[in-house]
């Protein structure tokens, strides 16, 4: 890879390996990283990209290679020897304690303290100065994580990584709850963290965001590195071809489908998390964007349909059937389908198979008079497994053990398993690659023409623009506007979202 010869090199990794079991999940990789440079790891879920920063942090051992941190040798038996070695990472995963509080998130295992007691004040001044650095001034230090939404909690997750004086910085896909407005800000307090000499390692599926912010970069397949160099000697479509071996020809593919009656509506629904009411119809073979900022109400106004949030005013109507409450299993039963941008707190059982995972919600062509068909449902899982492209070894899997690319796509295929009239989807394509993002969308169109309703929920307004029929925009709680796809863009559409204004 070129190299600036006047940057002193701070990390460099050679012949990283490591196994699991059969599989080889990082072979052989070399990285090199500079002082104060941006560096990209890219390829598709499963190549191997959470693997090899998780042996940088010391999360995982790795069985051959060498690491060098600042010319010293460097194997950390643990995250915490990593940090205090000056590696910190932001984990996809949000690695958090949800009964925590925000400002106590922020401080564990860092807390100021003298002859035994904790100075409370200081670390409130300190923590609020960090979230105050990321423009977050609104979220509360006293409050449980675990009441913050998911975009908030990956707020947190940052001012905790930004806490330490971190020589090498790994950010996994730090934007994928958040939402463009809150991308750009991180995209400043990396240019400011750049100037002030820390690396970075920087992990995205959002390959025009990482053009954007990245000086150099390393693509992996496969376990395996199959390029390296500076970001700008290389094209978007150039990195895409390097990640899936072959040329993809349309990143939104758009599948031919017809709008017909209104299916789903809302009349004046508010629920107990909502700030305002919501008049809404979705049709019969529509896909009906919703966008907005953190805290504009749409993953609320999910919820509430869903039935997860109690509805406190209004009704949604499912068919020809209009109900002010409602239980997930009575919406599951209406044909309703829900996919949580709560990956791994709600739209997975983690330590259950993956067989366990796609059908929980849909057993009835598995069970006979009690007794469940073991090798039917095996068997249709296995299908799944293949179609969706679930880089898995067989269905008896835990969900735990799949890449976060590779979970998201197991909570999708319950859906599409479930054959839900409805589908709520709300980051359906949060920590996906680019391949199987397209892949999803087709999908998406797929079910359109089938005369299936969809409410898809987007921090991402190209993929909104790309696949969707109608495109809402939300903004405190309120429905500023909704039009056809062809009457936003993506500047009118950020302006509604930040102003509460249509223009």
């Amino acid at each position: 890879m070129p190299q600036n010869q006047s940057l002193p090199v701070v990390l460099e990794m050679k012949g990283i390996t490591k196994n699991f079991g059969a599989t080889c999940a990082v072979d052989g990789v070399d990285l090199v990283l500079q002082k104060g440079e941006v560096h990209a790891l890219i390829g598709e879920n499963g190549a191997g990209k959470s693997t090899l920063v998780k042996i940088l942090s010391g999360a995982l051992k790795p069985d051959e290679g060498s690491m060098l941190l600042e010319e010293l040798r460097y194997s950390p038996s643990s995250p915490l020897e990593g940090r205090r070695r000056g590696v910190a990472m932001i984990y996809q995963e949000l690695n958090l304690a949800p009964h925590l509080t925000v400002e106590e998130n922020i401080m564990l295992g860092r807390e100021f303290h003298s002859w035994g007691f904790v100075r409370r004040k200081e670390m409130k001044e300190r923590v609020r100065q960090v979230l105050d650095s990321i423009h977050h001034p609104e979220i509360s230090l006293d409050i449980p994580v675990r009441k913050l939404s998911i975009s908030a909690r990956q707020v947190v997750e940052i001012a905790r990584a930004l806490l330490g004086k971190a020589t090498v910085l790994i950010m996994d896909e730090p934007t994928s709850s958040l939402s463009q407005e809150d991308s750009e800000l991180l995209f400043e307090i990396i240019k400011k963290l750049k100037a002030q000499g820390v690396s970075i390692i920087y992990i995205s599926h959002f390959l025009e965001e990482v053009q954007e912010v990245a000086d150099t970069y390393t693509v992996l397949r496969d376990g395996k590195k199959v390029s390296s160099g500076e970001m700008k000697d290389v094209s978007l479509e150039e990195l895409i071809q390097m990640m899936v071996g072959q040329k993809v020809d349309e990143m939104f593919p758009r599948v031919a489908h017809e709008r017909g009656e209104v299916f789903v509506s809302l009349d004046k629904l508010k629920g107990k998390k909502m700030q305002e009411e919501v008049r809404l119809g979705l049709h019969r073979g529509e896909i009906l964007g919703i966008a907005g900022l953190i805290g504009a109400g749409r993953t609320e106004l999910m919820r509430t349909i869903f039935g997860l949030d109690a509805v406190e005013s209004g009704s949604v109507k499912v068919a020809y059937v209009t109900t002010s409450t409602g239980s997930p299993w009575q919406r599951i039963r209406q044909g309703m389908g829900y996919l949580s941008e709560d990956r791994q707190g709600e739209g997975l059982a983690l330590s259950r198979s993956l067989a366990d995972n796609l059908t929980l919600s849909y057993f009835y062509p598995y069970s006979h008079f009690g007794f469940i068909n073991l090798k039917k449902r095996r068997e249709a899982v296995s299908g799944w497994i293949q179609k969706m492209a679930i880089k898995a070894q067989n269905p008896d899997q835990p969900a735990l053990s799949l890449s976060g690319g590779n979970q998201q796509k197991v909570a999708l295929a319950r859906l599409l398993h479930q054959d839900a009239d409805v589908l709520l989807l709300d980051e359906p394509t949060r920590g996906i690659d680019v391949v199987s993002k397209s892949q999803i969308y087709e999908w998406i169109g797929q079910l359109a023409s089938l005369d299936k309703a969809i409410l898809f929920v987007s921090s991402y307004f190209p993929e909104l623009l790309g696949i969707c029929d109608r495109i809402a925009v939300f903004y405190r709680g309120r429905l500023v506007d909704i039009r056809a796809y062809s009457e936003w863009n993506t500047q009118s559409m950020m302006a509604a979202a930040t102003t509460g204004k249509a223009g």
